[in-house]
């Protein structure tokens, strides 16, 4: 069972690899594909390209990550290491803040709320989510520079004070670990916030149409749980990523020969490749272009018998 564990999460990473790289290559290319049909793009289908290219490049450092460290690890050295460290944590920010900025859109558009703050946001709705993703490059910037500075103080060798040295290094991982919490935790707040948000405009919605009597079967309400169910399942998948992150952030050093380190991996993957197949059903082209593609599929399968 100890051999066979290493290995039954290795297959689990390289499924999920394969699903997730269709999914999000899916998700861009119908997209490019419509882009150059119509020469024009929404704002929603913009974020939801870049989303799916920044969670095929995190899905590749994953999986590098993961042949570095189980089939590999002669050549996974510490300025490799690093390298992907900082690759990663380039690629995570993005996947963060579009999903983020995506949940942010949804919002905007469908909520209705008469607050005036509100309504001034809404109709800047393509221009407040730009102003966050340009204003969270700057959060991304400080973020690899503390990275940076972390992975240089473990591995230049201080030849000083051996004290002081510790205690550099300590402040150095400290920070490190207060900035990758924030970074998750930011985004989280955010999406969650929204998510309650739509709630409270769903709920506002659904009573006004029962005080007229038209019932609850409409289109707005429809809007209102297709994108309440992409943001929630954000959220809980996200969930699972972070403490799966958490884990292997705090405890690297002291888990490098058991089945830990994998299955953080395996949990770490689920967020970028299964989060895209719930984006591609809650999207109403996206999930057409998905059937056809499926009806295809099976009418070539037939052929072939």
């Amino acid at each position: 069972m100890i051999h066979l564990s290493p290995i039954i999460l290795s297959i689990l990473i390289i499924a999920q690899y394969v699903l997730g790289s269709f999914a999000n290559g899916f998700i861009a290319l119908v997209n490019c594909i419509d882009w150059v049909k119509k020469h024009k793009i929404s704002c929603a289908d913009r974020i939801l390209t870049a989303l799916a290219v920044s969670r095929i490049s995190l899905l590749w450092i994953i999986v590098f990550n993961w042949y570095g460290t189980v089939l590999h690890p002669a050549i996974y050295s510490s300025e490799v290491r690093t390298t992907v460290y900082i690759a990663w944590v380039a690629s995570n920010h993005f996947c963060l803040w579009l999903a983020t900025s995506l949940s942010i859109l949804y919002l905007l558009k469908i909520a209705n709320f008469s607050s005036l703050l509100f309504l001034h946001l809404k109709w800047r709705a393509e221009r407040v989510v730009i102003m966050i993703l340009w204003g969270t490059s700057v959060f991304l910037v400080f973020h690899l520079a503390v990275v940076g500075t972390d992975e240089e103080m473990k591995m230049n060798v201080y030849k000083g004070n051996i004290t002081w040295e510790s205690k550099l290094r300590d402040i150095a991982h400290l920070s490190n670990g207060i900035i990758f919490v924030l970074v998750h935790f930011i985004p989280f707040t955010i999406s969650l916030t929204a998510v309650l948000l739509l709630i409270f405009s769903m709920w506002k919605h659904l009573k006004k149409m029962q005080v007229s009597g038209k019932g609850f079967q409409d289109p707005s309400t429809e809007v209102h749980l297709r994108a309440m169910q992409t943001v929630i399942s954000f959220l809980l998948i996200f969930v699972i990523y972070f403490f799966a992150q958490i884990i292997s952030f705090w405890n690297f050093g002291i888990m490098q020969n058991n089945s830990v380190p994998l299955l953080c991996q395996v949990f770490g993957i689920l967020y970028p490749s299964s989060h895209s197949f719930i984006l591609i059903w809650g999207n109403k082209k996206l999930r057409q272009a998905f059937l056809s593609l499926l009806r295809q599929l099976r009418c070539w399968l037939k052929e072939r018998k």
